[in-house]
């Protein structure tokens, strides 16, 4: 572990004003005294180490330098101890983890690693075998990687972004139910895309039975930046299947709450500035209540999974919270899983290994690879055809595709699914500028100047985006080779937010950088026929990525787990 921040500075951005970890000032009475008020004898040791006079010969500011430096430090090994303690945990991406169970313990074992090359000699028999961080549950875990203090974040925009959560889950649903609307708005996109094809064959086969969804559950996150040139939040994108990280992210909000407990004097920012995040209790909650209108008390939820997931831990928060408050059980299926062990009866219940499923609740199944044979697609089927409440439906799932967010935001389209013309205004006051590479105007300005869009396929789950040289590249491409190509993409207006000096700590590790942030919005939405159950912003996630970087997944690598703190700005 560090024993202080390592500042790293990919490029020139101005940061934001005040920045994350204020020095102290002799304007502030609190942050001109680094001693933390926390009694332990190391804390007080080191509090009046950094409290008397600088020594002579040294400046102000190396002194004020050094008291920062010894303050992050306490503050990484306090949050890296808090981390392992309440499970911000993520599995390691190191290499393969060698179990040796034992025969007896005088039993000794040499092992040489080079790479994943394995020489074992023991000396009596001995059996091993090989376990994966994202395979068994409690096998080689970090902490989850996190900002080491919240982002800054505007009150009014905060306010703003949790107003919109209930807008957009009842324009999902709405949207669901056009089924002639999604057809046709991803026509083309069919055609050059053959994950959104399949997907749109399952849909299809879906309306050619005529099958209801009576039930039908969102847990939905819409993605904001805020964009420094125009003042205003700009959604990034509307996710509705897979919206990852409501545990995880609802423990960094308590682990930074904590730090302000501690620290928050000396640094002069406020605990209670950082808003309350339930978002682990209320998808919880959401599920719960799906499974209480399926109404059978013997069936479980079914999680489909990934055959290897680190973040499997953020997942379990969920089922920990189904089993503690509503007594539910869940279980944990890959596609392929559910495709041998699964079966729909004829009264139209999904039965996994022998037991009846109420809700079917996706944590894969978002990408291509999640579908490396036709067994996947074939389970996908069969869960589609069954009585379960899906999370999502195959029609939620095509709302949240990136070629329904451009079409939304065209002219008078919001018009054919929402009534309420305030409702409609905030939703497009947030849209950032969509367009098709039809529109060779656009496509000419994105040549000309890259830097100002991003290029979206149709994809999910980070590092999919096209930026700089390569959109210029890839659209003189599409453009040579017409036809039906461009319809793979969007344009994007790209958002250019404040960046701010910021400590970041991966394992174990703290480094300062230059980073942007990017607020998640949670919702569930709970619908039985007519009857609208829950409609909600439930909680939120923060994402904070170094300013050079342009993709922001978390799990892929790209970003660290943050928290906000409101400010009257």
């Amino acid at each position: 572990m560090s024993s202080s921040c390592v500042s790293h500075h990919h490029q020139a951005v101005r940061p934001r004003h005040g920045g994350r970890l204020p020095l102290p000032s002799p304007r502030s009475a609190a942050a001109s005294s680094f001693a933390p008020p926390a009694p332990r004898r190391r804390r007080a040791a080191r509090a009046a180490a950094m409290s008397a006079e600088a020594a002579p010969g040294v400046a102000p500011a190396e002194e004020a330098g050094q008291r920062r430096a010894a303050v992050l430090a306490e503050m990484v090994e306090e949050a890296a101890v808090w981390c392992a303690v309440h499970g911000h945990v993520v599995g390691d991406r190191a290499d393969p983890i060698l179990i040796l169970p034992m025969e007896t313990s005088t039993q000794r074992v040499n092992i040489s690693c080079r790479f994943l090359s394995f020489r074992i000699s023991c000396t009596t028999p001995c059996f091993c075998q090989l376990q994966r961080s994202g395979t068994v549950p409690g096998v080689g875990l970090v902490h989850a990687p996190f900002s080491l203090l919240p982002a800054r974040f505007p009150a009014s925009f905060w306010k703003q972004a949790c107003e919109l959560a209930p807008i957009f889950n009842e324009l999902v649903d709405r949207v669901s139910l056009d089924g002639e609307f999604l057809q046709a708005a991803l026509s083309r996109t069919k055609q050059v895309d053959e994950f959104t094809a399949r997907l749109l064959e399952i849909h299809e086969k879906m309306k050619a039975i005529n099958k209801k969804e009576d039930i039908r559950l969102g847990l939905h996150r819409s993605d904001y930046m805020l964009d420094s040139e125009t003042n205003s939040l700009l959604q990034i994108e509307l996710n509705t299947i897979s919206s990852s990280f409501p545990g995880l992210g609802s423990l960094v909000s308590e682990l930074h709450r904590t730090l302000l407990n501690h620290y928050g004097k000396v640094l002069g920012l406020d605990s209670k500035r950082i808003p309350r995040n339930w978002a682990a209790t209320q998808f919880a909650e959401a599920l719960g209540k799906a499974w209480a209108e399926y109404n059978n008390d013997s069936a479980v939820v079914l999680m489909v999974v990934q055959p290897e997931e680190r973040n499997m831990y953020d997942q379990y928060w969920l089922v920990s919270h189904l089993k503690e408050s509503y007594g539910v059980t869940t279980i944990r299926k890959t596609l392929a899983q559910v495709e041998a062990e699964g079966q729909v009866l004829t009264d139209g219940t999904l039965v996994i290994d022998g037991r009846a499923v109420a809700v079917v609740y996706f944590r894969a199944g978002y990408a291509p690879a999640d579908y490396p044979s036709e067994a996947e697609w074939r389970a996908r089927l069969l869960m589609e055809q069954s009585s379960a409440i899906k999370c999502p439906s195959i029609s939620y799932h095509l709302v949240g595709t990136k070629k329904i967010q451009q079409e939304l935001a065209k002219p008078n389209v919001l018009e054919r699914f929402l009534d309420n013309k305030e409702d409609i205004a905030k939703l497009r006051k947030s849209f950032a500028g969509l367009w098709s590479l039809d529109n060779e105007e656009i496509v000419k300005s994105a040549i000309e100047k890259p830097d100002l869009f991003v290029l979206k396929p149709q994809r999910e789950g980070g590092g999919n985006n096209i930026y700089g040289h390569d959109l210029r590249d890839m659209l003189i491409k599409l453009q040579k080779e017409q036809g039906e190509s461009l319809a793979a993409y969007i344009l994007m207006q790209r958002i250019f937010p404040k960046a701010s000096l910021t400590p970041l700590v991966r394992g174990g590790d703290c480094f300062e950088d230059l980073t942007i942030s990017e607020l998640g919005i949670y919702g569930a939405y709970l619908r039985n026929k007519d009857k609208v159950i829950l409609n909600n912003q439930s909680g939120y996630l923060m994402r904070t990525k170094v300013s050079s970087s342009n993709e922001g997944g978390v799990a892929a690598g790209f970003a660290v787990l943050d928290s906000i703190l409101l400010t009257d700005e």
